[in-house]
């Protein structure tokens, strides 16, 4: 490889490239044609990007005779000791040999570009299977934490390893395990958070002699933080790294693909023992997800001690489905356009118990994964959960909005979603279900509303130097459709942009004459949002918006007309977005501390053959 030069790599954040400046979306399609040219020129044909995160970004490729690898690059962009992290990981990756995961065949350094070439694993990540199908039937559930466990017996046991240590993956999650439909097998990929144990898994220190344990640090931590929404609390609080964090790992991984979920921090609320699984399964990972030390390490020993009885477990030949009716209302409709959802989400800050002032400064974009991570800092387990959860029904083609309202005597809800593919249904209306059940578990008063909107939509306004102003180009316009059907106004039912008053959470004033044109189209029979986004030079516009009312269309029009005529007025910078529901049709449920036990039947060919 080092015979034809990869020049400059970088790759933006991941976000929807519909978020992005055009000059950065330019720079982005750019820079994945060159990593794809540079690849095609070394031979490999058929590549494309597979994914992006922080340090890095992966490819597919396949040689001449169709075998297919992995090529992931380091960010160029990043300090060179953070770059330096792929050589470390080529390091460890290379001493392992072990079936489930993949083997790394070279590493090159080419001037600051460092290159890590390795087997692909084949099928596809569980994240992507849990997506595509809601909660994980409970025997496949069992089916990966046999494997998983027997791979992390192979990274603990360190007389299988050439270092003579135990290995601790570090980032456990649905997205870094590959799961193969064909095989029933699992891989364990992505080993960028991956570290020599400091201690095993008694909590002694593996240091082989004497030597060796002076000169290692036990004052200071090797781990690197994983992914936040699936690591264990001594990873996350700097703890010396040990074979435990990877036990913490598998049981949030196994947890969040048996609930439905995107993190480890709703079982609190969802336990584990709720989930339909087999009683000793879901009471170990409740053990093991418990805030007690002591508990999780016990459940830990018990799993990895029982692996053998979790193997002769009697489970139904086919699948385990359960069916959930939808708590709140979800439309299913057809669309021939593609969709990139994102989830803006506002009045957040009652969800925290406490709170460090912070403004949009912190705040990159509205791409709001990594905003909700920052923002998870200060919030209870179930907080963090119900963000996880609002953020998560992005990952789905679905517009609309959710209003939720917490009182002393329970939750109220109003929503509007509109689902664009049939085949999603199951497992959108179990991420809502999900999202409803953490919601009763959360006992603040306040208010909590978001709208997922379609990122294709966003118009961009951009300008040289702050100091100037937005100008819309002529043919800019903000997009809305008509319903199919009129809907007549029944003004008692209507939902209004203004009646939760000024969102606290929201950095932007618009100024008066703005508001006076949104208070216009506010009486207009309409559902969506539209969100103004301002940044240094760049403003953008989200919007989702229906027409109800077919006598309105020229009035509506002239409205957006008016909005973008009046951006030169805008000053300042941040985010001010506003939300209208079809009509109000508010669904009541009772606060909950937990859900009620349900358990994987003791005889399931009896109970497939009963129902």
């Amino acid at each position: 490889m080092t015979a034809k030069k990869l020049q400059h790599f970088y790759i933006a954040e991941e976000q929807s490239i519909y978020l992005l400046s055009h000059k950065d979306a330019e720079k982005l399609k750019q820079w994945v044609e060159l990593c794809q040219q540079q690849l095609n020129q070394l031979g490999y044909t058929n590549t494309s990007l597979l994914g992006k995160g922080a340090y890095g970004f992966v490819f597919n490729g396949e040689n001449s005779e169709g075998q297919p690898y992995v090529f992931k690059f380091s960010r160029i962009t990043l300090p060179q000791h953070v770059q330096d992290r792929l050589a470390d990981e080529a390091d460890i990756q290379g001493e392992l040999a072990h079936p489930q995961i993949p083997r790394v065949i070279d590493f090159h350094k080419i001037k600051r570009q460092s290159i890590l070439q390795m087997t692909r694993a084949p099928g596809i990540d569980l994240d992507q299977l849990s997506h595509k199908k809601g909660p994980l039937s409970p025997e496949l559930v069992v089916n990966i934490a046999i494997q998983l466990a027997e791979i992390l017996l192979y990274l603990r046991n360190s007389k299988s390893h050439d270092g003579g240590k135990p290995y601790v993956h570090g980032d456990i999650k649905p997205s870094n395990v590959v799961y193969d439909e064909s095989e029933g097998k699992v891989y364990l990929v992505d080993w960028g958070s991956s570290v020599t144990a400091q201690l095993d898994v008694h909590g002694q220190s593996t240091a082989n002699n004497v030597m060796d344990l002076m000169s290692s640090d036990l004052q200071n931590s090797n781990a690197r933080l994983g992914d936040v929404y699936f690591i264990g609390p001594e990873q996350l609080e700097g703890g010396l790294s040990s074979p435990r964090f990877d036990e913490q790992g598998l049981a949030a991984t196994l947890y969040a693909l048996a609930s439905g979920q995107s993190c480890r921090y709703g079982n609190k609320v969802i336990p584990a023992s709720a989930l339909g699984l087999p009683k000793a399964l879901a009471r170990v990972i409740d053990g093991m997800l418990s805030d007690c030390a002591k508990m999780r390490r016990q459940a830990g020993d018990y799993f990895f001690s029982h692996l053998n009885y979790f193997k002769q477990l009697v489970l139904a030949d086919e699948p385990t489905c359960y069916s959930e009716e939808p708590l709140v209302p979800v439309w299913v409709k057809h669309t021939d356009e593609d969709i990139d959802t994102v989830v803006y989400g506002s009045r957040k800050s009652f969800l925290r118990a406490s709170s460090e002032e912070e403004g949009l400064s912190d705040v990159d974009d509205v791409q709001l994964e990594k905003y909700y991570k920052n923002f998870l800092m200060g919030m209870g387990d179930t907080e963090k959960a119900f963000i996880a959860a609002v953020s998560r029904l992005g990952n789905f083609p679905v517009v609309g909005g959710l209003a939720i309202r917490w009182e002393k005597d329970g939750v109220y809800i109003d929503s509007n979603l509109t689902l664009f593919d049939q085949a999603l249904k199951a497992s959108f209306q179990s991420a809502v279900n999900n999202m409803v059940h953490l919601a009763q578990g959360i006992f603040h008063i306040g208010m909590f509303k978001s709208c997922l909107f379609n990122a294709r939509y966003t118009l961009h306004v951009e300008r040289e130097h702050e100091t100037d102003m937005f100008i819309a180009a002529p043919e800019q316009k903000i997009p809305f459709d008509v319903s199919p059907v009129p809907e007549m106004d029944d003004i008692t039912r209507l939902h209004s942009y203004f009646e939760d008053g000024k969102d606290p959470d929201e950095y932007l004033h618009l100024p008066d004459e703005m508001m006076a044109v949104l208070a216009r189209m506010n009486l207009i029979h309409h559902t969506g949002c539209i969100i103004f986004e301002v940044l240094p030079t760049h403003l953008k516009i989200h919007s989702y918006l229906m027409l109800l009312n077919h006598d309105k269309v020229e009035e509506f029009t002239q409205c957006l007309a008016e909005v973008l005529q009046l951006l030169p007025t805008i000053t300042g910078i941040g985010i001010s977005g506003f939300m209208k529901l079809p009509y109000k049709d508010t669904r009541f449920f009772e606060h909950i501390n937990v859900l009620p036990d349900k358990f994987y039947p003791k005889n399931p060919k009896l109970a497939v053959a009963k129902s």
